[in-house]
């Protein structure tokens, strides 16, 4: 028995130490099985991380390596999976990667832009396939273009893509084909939310109509981007007059090659006794670059002369001086503008006698009437004079009634047929009035609608007269008759709102986005200034100090703004072209470190969006400073003027529209900003 015992043992021992070993093997096998797996795991995940590829979840199964997640797309999940396959054996690698479904292809950007010029019609870009009802399509779109320019070639490069196009699209596209009519020189960009318009104008007033009426018919959700430029005129003769009597100083005609040249001869004009806002016209065909030298020199001569007129007309220089002028003074300036005028001009000076004063009796007069009826009467050389007289005045005055009774007298002096025919010309300027001929002067007197009608019977008179000639203008401007000027420009409007809270401040009650009690008369003020105006782009900006958070600065100037926006809605003023933006602390115009600077820093803005930098006006020259939650502090100084050569902005229109072209970011400048308008110390 205890040799059995002895062998079962030594059996058992024996199978016992092959268990352990078996086990200890086993062991040893997992354990190196999973240092594998982990360094496998580790290099593998390294070599993603290094490839910012974080969204591969990599797990090791013994030599298995399995990989799960999703990628963004194919061509990322192959990427992946190679970047693995070169760190582990490809048949090792258990690819378990999902892709993300391809999402629906978002709808492109609808745009087209319409190039229009002598040469004909370009049409370029992107337009919706199925337009909803009301929208023009390809096809209609092609079609009004080749109506409005039917001898022109018209170029079609539209494309159309079957997508849904947004609401403000076929307005958008609408209003541009509106200004393609109205507008013969243009690139118009036309986008679903924004339609820039680059133009030439031939002159001023025709820009200012365009621009009254294409902010007039853009629609309200739509932003209108305007650069329409007026190019400088030819100016044949290049003419100035400017005249010292009873009545005051005064231009008749006004002159100038550079916006430098202008600024000189305003202020010569000014000192002498010059007010208002003459019109001075920047212009080409000036006799000589020291142009403004000379003129300056001649307005102080008619101011030392105290009653007198000097007419440029190119070269030709004439200097009259009233009959009250004593000889000494008229020698001693003459004398003095002779030696001191550039060499290409040549000075004719006359000084009028006291019994020349009194007019001789031949003379001859025309009448406009307000109801278009011309009455000719008076002198004439000749009968063929007086039927040339005769068909001129009908040809001038189209659709008045002509009423000829003039008489023949063959004594009349040399030159007196010109000097009808020139005041004809010169009257059928105005809206009605008269015109007087005599021997010794020609004189037109009337009302105009017209600023530049003066200037313009200036340039007449003195062109056809001829040097030494002496002519009045007694041309008076009237508003009333003026189709434009009875409508204010957006400059003109945002220039009175500024110039109202430059003096008054829009409060708040501290801390909050409710208006304050006296804030009242402020915005009645402005809504009234804003009834009166066109349709205009005009952003209202709310500002904080950096007091507080940053989120919350943003939050209560962007609802400051709103509640102007809201107040002004409530007073009947169409806010369908405005908007209310807050920009927080973000743009401070004070030091933020003192009181003062941190109430000047809360403040309200009136910003006119969409306007070239050439024109906008300058700021009021100061406010008053007021205590309390109402302060006021001074406004910005007026911008100066520019003191070099300046070209107008004429846009490019040469060649083809590329189709990558997008509308040109414009460089806006705000309106002069008025100080703090919030109340409080708090934001």
């Amino acid at each position: 028995m205890p040799k059995i015992l002895r062998r079962l043992s030594s059996t058992t021992l024996a199978l016992l130490a092959f268990i352990l070993a078996a086990m200890v093997m086993v062991s040893v096998a997992y354990a190196a099985a999973l240092v594998i797996e982990k360094r496998t795991e580790s290099v593998v995940g390294a070599r993603l991380t290094d490839q910012k590829i974080d969204w591969i979840t990599v797990q090791s199964d013994g030599l298995q390596v399995h990989l799960t997640g999703t990628a963004p797309n194919v061509a990322t999940r192959f990427r992946a999976v190679n970047l693995v396959g070169a760190l582990v054996d490809s048949s090792r690698i258990r690819d378990g990667l999902d892709v993300t479904p391809t999402s629906a292809i978002e709808a492109p950007d609808f745009s087209v832009q319409m190039l229009r010029t002598e040469d004909g019609i370009q049409l370029i870009g992107l337009m919706p396939e199925n337009p909803a009802e009301g929208s023009l399509s390809e096809e209609a779109l092609a079609e009004a273009a080749v109506a409005l320019a039917p001898d022109a070639e018209l170029t079609n490069m539209l494309e159309t893509a079957d997508y849904p196009a947004p609401e403000t699209w076929g307005p958008a596209l609408a209003f541009g084909l509106e200004a393609l009519k109205l507008l013969e020189r243009s690139k118009i960009s036309v986008g679903a939310s924004e339609v820039e318009i680059k133009a030439i104008s031939d002159s001023e007033a025709e820009k200012r109509r365009i621009e009254s009426t294409l902010r007039t018919l853009v629609p309200g959700d739509v932003r209108l981007v305007l650069d329409i430029s007026a190019p400088r005129p030819v100016i044949t003769p290049f003419t100035l007059r400017f005249v010292v009597d009873a009545e005051g100083a005064r231009f008749d005609s006004c002159s100038a090659d550079t916006e430098r040249a202008r600024t000189q001869i305003l202020t010569a004009a000014t000192s002498a006794g010059l007010t208002g806002r003459p019109v001075c016209t920047i212009g080409l065909g000036t006799p000589t670059p020291r142009w403004a030298e000379g003129v300056v020199l001649a307005i102080r001569a008619v101011a030392e002369l105290g009653s007198a007129s000097v007419t440029f007309s190119d070269g030709d220089v004439t200097l009259l001086a009233g009959s009250e002028v004593s000889q000494a003074a008229f020698d001693k300036v003459v004398g003095e503008l002779e030696t001191g005028l550039p060499d290409a001009f040549s000075l004719t000076s006359t000084l009028e006698k006291a019994e020349t004063a009194t007019q001789g009796p031949a003379e001859f007069t025309a009448l406009l009437t307000e109801d278009d009826r011309l009455e000719l009467r008076g002198r004439l050389t000749d009968d063929l004079t007086r039927e040339a007289v005769d068909a001129f005045a009908r040809a001038a005055f189209e659709g008045a009634e002509v009423l000829t009774a003039t008489r023949v007298d063959e004594t009349l002096p040399d030159g007196w047929p010109i000097r009808v025919l020139a005041g004809l010309e010169a009257l059928a300027e105005v809206e009605h009035g008269s015109l007087l001929v005599r021997a010794d002067t020609v004189e037109v007197t009337g009302l105009t609608g017209s600023q530049e009608t003066r200037g313009r019977i200036t340039q007449i008179l003195s062109g056809k007269l001829g040097q030494g000639q002496t002519f009045r203008v007694n041309v008076r401007y009237d508003e009333a008759l003026d189709p434009i000027a009875s409508l204010p420009t957006p400059e003109e409007c945002a220039a009175d709102v500024n110039a109202v809270i430059a003096q008054n401040k829009i409060t708040f009650t501290p801390a909050s986005a409710e208006l304050a009690t006296d804030a009242r008369p402020v915005l009645d003020a402005l809504a009234e200034i804003l009834i009166a105006c066109p349709p205009m782009q005009l952003e209202i900006g709310g500002h904080t100090d950096s007091q507080g958070s940053e989120g919350g600065n943003q939050a209560l100037s962007q609802a400051r703004a709103e509640a102007v926006l809201l107040a002004l809605q409530g007073r009947r003023v169409d806010i369908s072209g405005m908007t209310a933006v807050g920009y927080g602390e973000s743009t401070p115009i004070a030091d933020n470190g003192t009181e003062d600077g941190r109430e000047a820093n809360r403040r309200i803005e009136f910003v006119l969006q969409g306007l070239p930098v050439a024109e906008l006006g300058g700021a009021p020259d100061e406010a008053s400073s007021t205590d309390g939650t109402g302060a006021t502090a001074p406004a910005p100084a007026p911008t100066a003027a520019a003191s070099g050569e300046e070209a107008s902005p004429t846009p490019d229109f040469s060649g083809n529209i590329s189709p990558s072209v997008a509308p040109t970011e414009k460089t806006i400048r705000p309106l002069p900003r008025p100080e703090g308008l919030e109340a409080g110390e708090d934001q």
